[in-house]
């Protein structure tokens, strides 16, 4: 099957304001993206996937009917649409605010203004998303590492399945947080653990410095997924034992560099 290229995306874009719209379709465009449906609304936006789901949702923050976080939920919720790409083009910059669309599992956030780096990231991880391409190694089947993906969103557990499916990793486990994923260990053997860093009762951190502590398997490498940037913070995660960390939104092409380097012990 051939790859596929920006030419052949199908992108909705939903934008209440028609100076924004033609703003961003022509950067689309300098993308040669030119199947582009266009939504000022909740409402509008839902019958137009309804009439054919596109390839990516391009959604501003706010409209008159809700926020671009109802329409993810709506879209994450709905088993017809939970695995329709989700960008987010906001000039909101405070990270309270952009949290939750880290953890609903996003491919891209992007500023607003945005350039075409911006631009040309966000749709690489969204053609990767869609196009499996399979993780070579040399001394590991990708189609039997057994992983365990941890976090207390189900949202952002289903997206990082997904990236991990697409790259060829079909034996995963979920756990909803730290205390679950402890129980599970205790009971299976893992090649990998994927854990995000904010949850309940049991942190990522405090997950890992199980497993390198207590558990019969310290020897699993561990990718924790984080939205944080204090330097101090990370410093301390680090520290607890965590082979790799990886930034939200989770990057498909980031993420086979990472997987790469833990197996084969090298850079792909």
């Amino acid at each position: 099957m051939s790859e596929l290229t920006p030419a052949d995306l199908s992108i909705l874009l939903v934008e209440p304001s028609t100076t924004q719209q033609k703003i961003i379709v022509n950067l689309l465009k300098t993308e040669n993206i030119t199947h582009i449906q266009l939504a000022n609304n909740i409402e509008s936006a839902l019958a137009s996937i309804k009439l054919s789901a596109p390839d990516l949702v391009a959604s501003a923050m706010h409209f008159t009917d809700g926020t671009a976080l109802d329409l993810v939920k709506l879209l994450k919720n709905d088993p017809m649409t939970e695995d329709v790409p989700f960008m987010l083009v906001s000039s909101e910059h405070r990270k309270e605010q952009l949290e939750e669309f880290r953890q609903s599992g996003v491919v891209a956030i992007l500023p607003k203004p945005f350039n075409h780096d911006h631009l040309a990231k966000a749709i690489n991880s969204t053609l990767d998303l869609l196009t499996a391409n399979e993780l070579e190694l040399n001394f590991f089947d990708v189609h039997s590492i057994r992983v365990l993906v941890v976090d207390d969103s189900k949202m952002a557990r289903n997206f990082v399945s997904r990236v991990l499916r697409s790259l060829g990793i079909e034996r995963i486990t979920e756990a909803a947080d730290g205390a679950e994923a402890i129980s599970i260990i205790k009971d299976n053997m893992f090649d990998l653990v994927v854990t995000d860093y904010n949850m309940p009762e049991v942190n990522g951190q405090e997950l890992t410095e199980y497993i390198r502590k207590e558990s019969e398997q310290s020897h699993i490498p561990v990718l924790m997924v984080s939205s944080e940037a204090n330097e101090a913070h990370l410093s301390n995660i680090e520290q607890s034992g965590v082979n790799a960390m990886c930034d939200k939104p989770f990057e498909p092409e980031n993420v086979r560099r990472i997987l790469f380097r833990l197996f084969e012990g090298e850079e792909d």
